[in-house]
């Protein structure tokens, strides 16, 4: 596949922190490539360097002449007044067809009301709007920040059936596992922990955690090979030895650079990560919350009816929904900052609930890291200990020399960071956490995940993170923006239900005076019937096909040799292809079939 962008030896520092170094990458043809890292890493900065929007301190960024490059960053701003279609018109080309052009877009984004206002849209559709008017650009590389940011569980659905249908490149810094599993081609991870600050891999995420694992282990038997040789180094030199000849003291100069160079292998493999540990109240009532056919509109809109559900301690319930179905709406009902309109609302008396809300803006941006993480001096309380608030600080993954900036100038994951610590100070029957996982880097999220599975008491889980709720929740709340409201054992019988609506046509029960009969079904023609029969075994062929290439993707003689490893992978993306395509034509002859 042709190159499109490569970038080498990229540098960039803020002041006396440098962020990388020495990165360099090449980007190909159609790649989708996911960026990870931990807070802090510089995936952002690096995106905006290879978008031109940020210059390197040293190193180059190439693109191929020619090649268009657009970029949705993380947080969208438009003229409020601006409509959708004038928002995307203003970014295509000034073409005869422009106007096509828009209509296909806005389609193809499912904007519901493309004359309304930029200003009138959530979040999550401001961010399909800033997808959008990356499209109109018609870009050879389109970069994503976080672009799963806002969107609820369906709008991501939508953004991975986009991106894996596309035939432009992509490079989208993200969180989200579940997107980098379904989407990425190539996963980069920005961290110390590797020798050139930079580990890729070929395929999906699970893929490249398979070759990390693999080069970490192999880095750890290097620094155990290391600290053994650096061992007999020191002992040599315990001994007395006598730099008296120049071969005693080349000995002595490179067990010194033995030693230097285990520090750094050393350093490399040392893992920082926040940790996390809610505190329970071990309160054993059965009943802690009781909903009872509640109900709860907002002006005109119903926001969802007679819902009933029981918590107590050990419930996980995770909610999901469109954006402005209601879901942080009940939370704030279950929390009692608002009244629910109907129904009943009975809690246990003396309920102790913490409340993680989605808008972590009420800390003052100029306070300091210091008073953000305690309040009432320089020590806290936490599990009935005195801990000072520079080791509670070290515990979320922040220096000493941190302790007196502005939380304004802290990352949004190191904002999280704060807002879980404070959270982590309030013991708890009911754990409200309204999404929690923003801005939060992936070994943040593991560790959260872990204490979040270990927590006795009871959790109401607001995210659109789907590995979160698939690990933690035992029970799903779907919300619509209709007002409906469903319980699903698990996020695979939520998703096979909401795929189920979306494909079956809706009814036409209108019915004429005289009732009339319907017109007759439309019929096959003798050949789409014979292509209709045979479907089936079209079908199981080549999902044969792609089992056998999926399974040459994993032999060792492949995986070992990066050519045959790409030639590969590309086989296998064109079988699925071919299975795509059938199952897409199978349900096309259906649905004529089937009138």
């Amino acid at each position: 596949m042709p190159v499109l962008l490569t970038c080498d030896s990229l540098e960039k520092s803020f002041g006396a922190r440098t962020v990388f170094t020495g990165i360099a990458l090449s980007l190909h043809d159609e790649d989708r490539m996911g960026i990870i890292g931990p807070n802090g890493a510089g995936k952002s900065t690096f995106l905006q360097i290879l978008g031109g929007l940020m210059p390197a301190d040293n190193g180059i960024v190439s693109v191929r002449k020619g090649v268009r490059l657009s970029m949705v960053v993380q947080d969208p701003v438009f003229d409020k007044t601006a409509t959708i279609r004038e928002v995307i018109t203003a970014a295509a080309p000034d073409t005869e067809d422009r106007d096509i052009e828009v209509s296909k877009i806005i389609s193809r984004v499912a904007f519901p009301d493309p004359e309304a206002e930029s200003g009138t849209l959530s979040g999550g559709w401001k961010k399909r709007l800033a997808i959008a008017e990356a499209l109109a650009t018609k870009p050879d590389i389109l970069l994503l920040d976080e672009p799963t940011n806002h969107l609820d569980v369906e709008g991501i659905l939508w953004l991975e059936k986009l991106l894996n249908s596309s035939t432009f490149a992509s490079v989208f810094v993200t969180h989200d596992r579940y997107f980098l599993e379904n989407v990425a081609t190539r996963v980069a991870e920005i961290n110390r922990a590797y020798p050139l600050g930079l580990f890729t891999a070929t395929g999906n995420y699970s893929r490249f955690l398979e070759k990390r694992r693999e080069f970490l282990k192999a880095q750890q038997r290097e620094q155990d090979a290391l600290a053994n040789l650096v061992d007999r180094e020191i002992e040599w030199l315990r001994r007395g030895a006598k730099a008296r000849t120049s071969k005693s003291k080349a000995r002595i100069a490179d067990a010194f650079e033995l030693q230097d160079k285990l520090a750094d292998v050393t350093e490399r493999n040392q893992k920082g990560t926040a940790v996390v540990d809610f505190a329970a109240t071990g309160r054993q009532t059965k009943r802690l919350i009781h909903c009872e056919q509640v109900s709860k509109s907002m002006g005109d809109k119903l926001l969802f009816e007679k819902v009933t559900f029981t918590l107590g301690p050990g419930t996980r319930l995770g909610v999901l929904g469109s954006n402005g179905s209601g879901k942080t709406t009940l939370l704030r009902i279950l929390a009692g900052e608002i009244p629910n309109d109907g129904g009943e609302v009975s809690r246990a008396e003396g309920l102790r609930i913490a409340y993680f809300e989605q808008n972590r803006d009420n800390i003052d941006p100029e306070t300091p890291l210091r008073r953000a993480l305690a309040p009432d001096g320089d020590t806290i309380i936490f599990q009935d200990r005195q801990q000072h608030v520079a080791g509670w600080a070290a515990r979320f993954l922040f220096r000493q020399d941190q302790l007196d900036l502005p939380i304004g100038r802290l990352s949004g994951g190191e904002r999280a960071r704060v807002h879980i610590a404070r959270l982590m100070l309030q013991p708890a029957d009911i754990l409200l956490l309204d999404e929690p996982t923003n801005d939060l880097d992936i070994p943040t999220l593991e560790v959260l995940e872990d204490n979040l599975s270990g927590f006795p008491g009871c959790i109401v889980l607001v995210t659109h993170d789907r590995y979160l709720l698939d690990r933690l929740s035992s029970l799903l709340l779907a919300m619509n923006a209709e007002g409906k409201v469903e319980f699903f054992a698990e996020l695979s019988q939520w998703e096979q239900a909401n795929s189920q609506k979306k494909s079956t046509p809706k009814a036409d029960s209108r019915k004429d005076s005289a009732g009339a009969p319907a017109p007759s079904k439309k019929k096959l023609s003798w050949k789409e019937a014979r292509e209709y029969e045979e479907m089936e075994g079209l079908v199981l062929k080549a999902e044969e096909v792609l089992d056998e290439k999926r399974t040459q993707l994993e032999q060792p003689e492949v995986t070992s040799d990066p050519t045959r490893l790409t030639r590969a992978v590309e086989e296998m993306d064109a079988a699925q292809d071919v299975v795509d395509q059938l199952y897409a034509r199978w349900a096309e002859l259906e649905a004529k079939q089937n009138g």
